[in-house]
């Protein structure tokens, strides 16, 4: 057997691993490139719905609506708030997430370039007594926003009315901390969740005294939080976990001597 004989299978061998290693990194790159424009088209996929508003003095804005905030100017959120159709609602999961919204397709009425950025505060109910399209702006499958009219006229003209927009869900922007407002009697705990930056939304909590390990909380309606058990005359740490999955721990958040009425201060999530 001649060294020609012998070199010419070793030639075709790594000529043939050579080729599999360049297909495979073709592959994994074009798996990368799509997965990374995919994540990136979600976070920034505009979406069709309509919106209207409600007017000024409204006692929306001092009951706070359906997630439970309590008086939104007081609570921070301002005019910047919205209440969501069923289809967009969640059953509450949604509230304290936040929308851009941007007026489209009626040039008489929309602002150009313009768009409002809103926290979902309240809640739309649908009315059967009209069709989807016939008046029951908030029945299912409808995609519908209900601003305060100062957050509508920063997009379009009043007399839009129903009008038609492009939304999206984005980060929240917060100043100050994640606020934890604490109520209940006895050994019911009840705690509101606000002010929340990142996603905004919150799934997930959990509290710890300082003679207790981490207690899961359920959700009672909104982002108000309930639990049973003695934690008085303990400091109180808390756990929340957004719907985007990142957990914020704030440890110590109310004193030892803390009581229902009171409201604290924990650490914010990155925006």
């Amino acid at each position: 057997m001649t060294a020609a004989m012998i070199r010419a299978p070793t030639f075709l061998l790594l000529l043939l691993q050579l080729l599999f290693t360049t297909v495979a990194a073709h592959f994994s790159s074009s798996s990368s490139s799509s997965s990374s424009s995919s994540s990136s088209a979600t976070l920034s996929e505009w979406r069709s719905g309509r919106a209207t508003y409600y007017a000024a003095a409204d006692p929306r804005d001092a009951v706070g609506g359906a997630c439970g905030y309590g008086d939104l100017v007081k609570s921070g959120y301002g005019m910047a708030t919205v209440g969501l159709s069923e289809a967009l609602f969640e059953r509450g999961q949604i509230c304290g997430g936040c929308f851009e919204l941007r007026c489209v397709d009626d040039l008489r009425w929309c602002i150009p370039g313009t768009s409002i950025i809103v926290t979902a505060t309240n809640f739309c109910a649908p009315n059967y007594g009209f069709p989807a399209d016939g008046g029951g702006h908030c029945n299912p499958p409808n995609n519908h926003f209900v601003l305060p009219i100062e957050a509508f006229e920063k997009i379009a003209i009043w007399k839009a009315a129903n009008m038609p927009v492009h939304y999206r869900r984005i980060k929240c922007r917060k100043e100050g901390g994640v606020r934890f407002s604490l109520d209940g009697s006895g050994i019911f705990l009840s705690v509101l969740i606000s002010n929340v930056g990142g996603a905004g939304d919150i799934v997930g909590v959990k509290v710890k005294g300082s003679r207790t390990g981490w207690l899961p909380m359920g959700r009672n309606w909104g982002q108000n939080w309930h639990l049973n058990a003695d934690l008085k005359n303990q400091p109180l740490s808390f756990e929340i976990t957004a719907s985007d999955g990142i957990t914020l721990t704030s440890y110590n958040v109310a004193p030892k001597g803390w009581n229902f009425g009171q409201t604290f201060e924990g650490k914010q999530f990155e925006s």
